[in-house]
């Protein structure tokens, strides 16, 4: 069961998530949306549907996890299963890092979540140097194993980037101009699907 982008929102609500923190998911579902669609129309076999919602909870546990500590990807996966949720559970369960399942043939939708997760600062879609520096500033702690593991990561996600994008008719550095931010307030009312006709 894959649940609506308004049930997305209402759980939201539900788990008290943060202004910031919905901001940063209703972008990173702009961008889960927009890849989802541009890959179907190439030819690749996935639900847009359950890509955005996957992105739209992507953090669903994060504002909970900021005052008890918990890992927020294990803990949202958790909330999904809840929910009846078992497919996103498993994408909000990988998207701060993949599992290492070999290399699937692109594209996943939990491959798309990670990927625009990791595509988007706060508000703003950015390169992904620039989000791995960030990360590096804010969850390095100045430990050199956690900044190596940070660091892998990201090349993990450099090689989704090509999986995705050599399908796609435009470059990663494209996405700034392609997906149109929305108000975090207003999304529930917007027509998602829109870039998918």
């Amino acid at each position: 069961m894959t649940p609506t982008v308004r049930e997305c929102f209402r759980l939201m609500d539900e788990y008290a998530m943060l202004d910031n923190i919905r901001a940063h998911s209703v972008l990173v579902g702009r961008v889960a949306e927009r890849l989802a669609c541009d890959l179907v129309a190439s030819g690749v076999a996935l639900s847009v549907e359950v890509a955005v919602a996957g992105a739209l909870l992507h953090d669903i546990a994060k504002t909970p996890c900021l005052h008890s500590g918990g890992d927020h990807a294990a803990e949202g996966a958790g909330i999904c299963r809840r929910h009846g949720f078992e497919e996103l559970a498993a994408i909000v369960g990988e998207h701060v890092m993949l599992a290492d399942d070999g290399e699937p043939a692109c594209c996943s939708e939990k491959e798309i979540v990670y990927y625009a997760d990791k595509r988007v600062k706060h508000d703003r879609i950015v390169d992904l140097d620039e989000r791995l520096q960030y990360i590096l500033d804010h969850y390095g702690k100045n430990d050199p194993e956690l900044r190596r593991l940070i660091r892998n990561n990201f090349n993990r996600c450099r090689q989704v980037e090509a999986r995705i994008f050599v399908r796609l008719g435009y470059g990663p550095a494209d996405l700034i101009h392609l997906v149109e931010p929305v108000a975090a307030d207003t999304a529930p009312t917007l027509r998602w699907q829109g870039v998918c006709v």
